[in-house]
């Protein structure tokens, strides 16, 4: 029964080979999901190997300087008006990454 175990892990590794190459973009989940849904097709499993492979422009960085924490919301981006959260790494609405200063 083990000796069938490697195999699947192997086979399981080479099918999401897309989504591992591409864990630290941005669009990790739309990866994840072409490659989950479409994988199965040759075209998809290309599809997502070549979106995980391309270089993504290098996003402008936001400096965020709290000015009342205690305020609700406590911060908004500047560039597109939507509330971030002090955990944020990216706004959710422009994409930007966010730099805090204390």
């Amino acid at each position: 029964m083990h000796f069938l175990l490697i195999p699947v892990i192997l086979a399981l590794a080479l099918y999401f080979l897309p989504t591992l190459i591409g864990l630290r973009k941005r669009n990790v989940g739309a990866i994840f999901a072409l490659n989950l849904l479409l994988g199965w097709t040759l075209i998809g499993w290309i599809v997502a190997l070549v979106w995980a492979l391309t270089v993504e422009d290098a996003p402008n960085t936001i400096v965020i300087q709290p000015v009342n924490p205690q305020a609700v919301p406590a911060w908004i981006c500047p560039m597109c008006h939507v509330p971030i959260n002090r955990n944020d790494v990216f706004c959710s609405g422009c994409g930007n990454r966010i730099a805090w200063r204390n």
